[in-house]
């Protein structure tokens, strides 16, 4: 039998080689270039070529000689993280983040727009490239280099074609090319993202899953999102969206949904539906000594359940049992390292944690339970870190890079 024949592209080769070196450099520097070979199994001539490309363009930098193991010492190269920044936004239901962060992580503005009510789509798109070009003009008058913006939005995303197929408060008649014109006014490669599987990825490159191969980010704020990561890498599925599981079923019974079904986990623990129960309860003549129809909002509720407060403290052991019941289900099929919670509600997390757990022991494979850890998420700037983790793969994995050295 003849052997089939492989046509291998040379182009995502060099592309593939050159995300290789430069992530080596990004997590492990200050490296070598002989260590750079060693871990990547490329030959010596081709670390040098392509880490030539790099110091070129200025990703990386030489530092001072390691010290020597007998032979001429070897030069260390690190990522330059300070000289470069990313402009980052955040487009949610209500406001929109705009923000500009260099390499490093380190915020160098930050601001937090409130979106109009009623606007059309050509309106929306009008003010959000004013502020991008505001945010750019404002970085570039320091004279530093910015080389992709990141955006991420609570909604349907097709990465294939970087566009947007579905927003909450849009209604959207064709996929939204937001991409393509933010690009058009700054110049700048964009990268669009959902922002709970963004803020999963995030959680695995800064986060409490750096470590983990697997894991899942469940973020709960005005809606119940869920972010995958196997194999190190951020799961999208064929079909680019998962991990809706704000709308599992928990209670058939319950209240109505914005998806059109009942009783979804998210209208029993997302922030809205918590501030209303709590409404309810005190509307019906219950009692708390911490909140009031005139101070409910989340915030104040996990600061009495922390004070301990009897009526709250029941309701957020009965939210543990729901969400334990969704993730039971989640543990049982993908058997992750660590689930991380994300959200105002983790303020409670002495409460609620013991009770997603004693839910979790209840409901799921007792093998995969010992050994899938439950933790809260600790990422700084949760709004916009997503939409830098987005960034940070196209770098890592080369789409990024190979555009910025080809300039």
């Amino acid at each position: 039998m003849n052997n089939p024949i492989q046509i291998v592209n040379v182009d995502f080769v060099k592309q593939a080689n050159g995300a290789l070196v430069y992530r080596l450099i990004d997590r492990h520097g200050p490296i070598s270039r002989i260590q750079v070979s060693e871990m990547s199994g490329l030959a010596a001539a081709s670390v040098t070529k392509i880490t030539r490309n790099l110091l070129r363009f200025g990703l990386v930098k030489e530092m001072e000689p390691q010290e020597s193991t007998g032979g001429r010492r070897a030069i260390s190269i690190v990522a330059e993280r300070e000289k470069f920044a990313t402009v980052l936004i955040r487009l949610g239901r209500t406001s929109v983040t705009v923000a500009t962060m260099n390499l490093a992580t380190e915020v160098l503005f930050k601001q937090k727009y409130q979106l109009q009510i009623k606007q059309s789509l050509a309106q929306l798109e009008h003010y959000l490239l004013d502020l991008i070009k505001e945010a750019v003009a404002k970085y570039l008058q320091s004279g530093g280099q910015i080389i992709a913006c990141g955006i991420t939005v609570p909604g349907f995303v097709d990465q294939k074609t970087n566009t947007i197929h579905f927003m909450p408060q849009l209604n959207l008649k064709k996929p939204w090319k937001l991409a393509e014109q933010i690009q058009q006014a700054i110049n700048l490669p964009v990268f669009v993202g959902h922002d709970v599987r963004a803020l999963a990825l995030a959680e695995s490159y800064f986060g409490k899953t750096k470590t983990c191969n697997d894991s899942i980010l469940l973020r709960i704020h005005r809606g119940v999102a869920a972010g995958i990561i196997l194999n190190k890498e951020l799961f999208s599925g064929s079909k680019n969206n998962l991990g809706e599981i704000g709308h599992t079923q928990v209670d058939p019974l319950g209240r109505p949904c914005k998806c059109g079904h009942f009783g979804c986990l998210e209208t029993l623990v997302s922030n809205p539906a918590i501030e209303d129960t709590v409404r309810q309860l005190l509307e019906q003549g219950h009692h708390s000594e911490w909140v009031s129809l005139e101070r409910c909002d989340l915030d104040s509720i996990c600061r009495a359940v922390n004070q301990g407060d009897p009526l709250l403290v029941e309701l957020f052991q009965k939210i543990g049992r729901h969400i334990g019941q969704v993730l039971a289900v989640c543990i049982n099929v993908l058997n992750p390292e660590k689930i991380i919670l994300s959200g105002q509600i983790t303020q409670a997390q002495k409460i609620l944690f013991p009770a997603i757990e004693k839910a979790l022991q209840a409901m799921a494979l007792a093998e995969f339970v010992k050994h899938t850890a439950l933790e809260a998420s600790e990422l700084e700037h949760d709004d916009i870190i997503g939409a830098f983790a987005l960034i940070k793969r196209a770098l890592w994995n080369g789409e990024l890079l190979v555009q910025l050295l080809e300039e």
